[in-house]
């Protein structure tokens, strides 16, 4: 099922004493800022604190809702822990836990994930925090699958982040979620940062990508966005890496998470998306476009990927156009 700004109306960011600054920032960047030029109804954004609080050790963080306003919101936001060796503030776990139970999306940027295995939410899923203390997340809660190798994982009412920019990352796939890969693209862009880093995508690189030529792994992947629509194999992405095929399947994992044919598809499923929201081609057109061949394949490959096939994922966000094309400016 596609799930929409209607549905996710709400965003309220949990602040408690310590917590670092850049994190708390990136949320507010992004659900925080009025975009009427994009669309007519954005988030309702709230920072919750208790008394008090300060943010990166200097910052008070001035605000009339509590932490018990957390179970007011469609989406709660947890950033990290000011230290993991102490327990998470009891609180805030009390309030992410009675947030969640209410029906709120609950995503963590970091070490928020302690917060949120605390409070019981990550119990028997996958989940992932920054690569230096996941081992520490695995040893306490047992129970959890911890996933250290990827940017952020989504879990349907929970969703977890690795460090800092990863943080970014699951900000912007919430937004794309809930108001379509155009919009986000379009949040992306002002803010100076990739539109789409897939959350499979390797926290760190562990190797450098070597070149005799001097190109990158960053120059295939431009290349290859730019071509889609063609029919691409391993052996031409290898070539143009001026790399075996085998050498380039070892970087692609590192730095991307996944396979050549698994970035490929990824890439194109997005781009489809897009053609989905902002254009009336046909879904054959856009197959052809995408590189998909057929309608009937990207069909399947969407459904598998979005729940949904491609004629209901554009109706959905049509519709929600619409309806904030319609929402009526108080003047």
């Amino acid at each position: 099922m596609v799930r929409t700004i209607t549905d996710m109306a709400s965003v309220a960011l949990a602040v408690t004493d310590g917590m670092p600054l850049l994190e708390l920032a990136a949320a507010c960047a992004i659900f925080g800022t009025d975009r009427p030029d994009l669309v007519d109804s954005w988030y309702d954004f709230t920072v919750c604190a208790p008394a008090g609080a300060q943010v990166g050790g200097w910052l008070h963080a001035d605000t009339p809702h509590g932490l018990d306003d957390l179970v007011a919101a469609d989406t709660v936001i947890v950033p990290p822990c000011d230290d993991v060796d102490r327990p998470p503030p009891a609180d805030l776990v009390e309030a992410v836990r009675a947030a969640h139970a209410g029906g709120a999306r609950v995503a963590s940027i970091c070490t928020g994930a302690f917060t949120l295995a605390a409070a019981g939410l990550l119990d028997g899923r996958r989940a992932t925090t920054h690569w230096m203390h996941a081992g520490l997340l695995a040893e306490r809660h047992p129970e959890i699958e911890v996933d250290a190798r990827v940017l952020y994982i989504d879990e349907g009412s929970v969703l977890t982040s690795a460090g800092r920019a990863a943080g970014i990352d699951l900000c912007l796939h919430m937004v794309r979620t809930d108001h379509g890969t155009a919009i986000a693209n379009a949040v992306a862009r002002r803010l100076v940062v990739a539109p789409h880093r897939s959350g499979g995508q390797a926290q760190f690189v562990a190797a450098p990508v070597p070149s005799a030529t001097g190109n990158s792994l960053t120059d295939v992947l431009v290349w290859a966005l730019e071509r889609l629509h063609e029919p691409l194999t391993v052996t031409d992405l290898a070539r143009r890496a001026h790399m075996s095929p085998r050498n380039l399947g070892r970087h692609f994992l590192a730095v991307t998470g996944s396979t050549p044919l698994q970035w490929l598809l990824t890439q194109r499923l997005h781009r489809a998306q897009e053609l989905l929201e902002s254009t009336d081609e046909s879904v054959d057109q856009i197959a052809d476009r995408v590189g998909m061949g057929t309608a009937t394949t990207l069909r399947r490959h969407f459904n598998r990927a979005f729940g949904v096939p491609p004629d209901t994922y554009r109706r959905t966000f049509r519709v929600e156009r619409r309806r904030e094309r319609a929402v009526p400016v108080a003047g």
